[in-house]
């Protein structure tokens, strides 16, 4: 896998997504943001702990 987005970017995509009102369930983003799911997962232990960083950031 080629990693192309920060930890950072990760971060702040998360946010973008919450801002926008969007659902940030794993099934839901891994449907609709397969990268930024696959980023999230190189980065933080699971999508919970992206999440929960992204919050904190």
């Amino acid at each position: 896998m080629e990693v192309n987005m920060t930890a950072n970017e990760v971060m702040n995509a998360i946010q973008q997504l919450k801002s926008q009102g969007e659902n940030l369930t794993k099934k839901k983003v891994k449907q609709s943001h397969p990268d930024l799911m696959r980023h999230a997962l190189h980065y933080f232990p699971d999508w919970n702990s992206a999440i929960s960083k992204s919050d904190l950031a």
